[in-house]
C-alpha cells in the first residue's frame, strides 16, 4: 500500500509563502517509486479538485498555468518526501492541498490519473 502524509499548511497574507511536505510510505510505494508520479492538487471551499504540479521519478515536471512562477515542486528521493515551495500566495489560493502518486511516469495533472491519497493540509491566505 502506499500511505502519504501531507504538513506545512498554515494561515498567512497574501504575498507570504509557505513549504508544503508530503512524506510517503509502504510497500507499493517502495516498489514503484522509481517508475511513478506524484503530484499536488487542492480544492477550495465548495470547488472541485484542481492541479497544482506534477513530477515524476525522472524529474520531469508539469504546473497548471495559474501558479507558475509562483509554485515550485519538488521531490527528495532519499527521503521519500515531495515539497511544494508556494511563494506569492493570493487569496485564491486558499484551499486544501493533497498530495497523491501514481504508479506510472509521466507527470499528470489530471487527478483522475492518481491512485493514493494524502489526507491533505489546509491553506489560507488573506487578503
Amino acid at each position: 500500500q502506499v500511505q502519504l502524509v501531507e504538513s506545512g499548511g498554515g494561515s498567512v497574507q497574501a504575498g507570504g509563502s509557505l513549504r508544503l511536505t508530503c512524506v510517503a510510505s509502504g510497500d507499493t510505494y517502495r516498489d514503484y517509486s522509481y517508475r511513478g508520479a506524484m503530484g499536488w492538487f487542492r480544492q477550495a471551499p465548495q470547488k472541485g479538485r484542481e492541479a497544482v504540479a506534477s513530477i515524476d521519478s525522472d524529474g520531469r515536471i508539469l504546473y497548471t498555468d495559474p501558479v507558475k512562477g509562483r509554485f515550485t515542486i519538488s521531490q527528495d528521493n532519499a527521503k521519500n518526501t515531495l515539497y511544494l515551495q508556494m511563494n506569492n500566495l493570493k487569496p485564491e489560493d486558499t484551499g486544501d492541498y493533497y498530495c497523491a502518486f501514481k504508479k506510472y511516469l509521466m507527470p499528470i495533472l489530471d487527478p483522475s490519473n492518481y491512485n493514493y491519497w494524502g489526507q491533505g493540509t489546509q491553506v489560507t491566505v488573506s487578503s
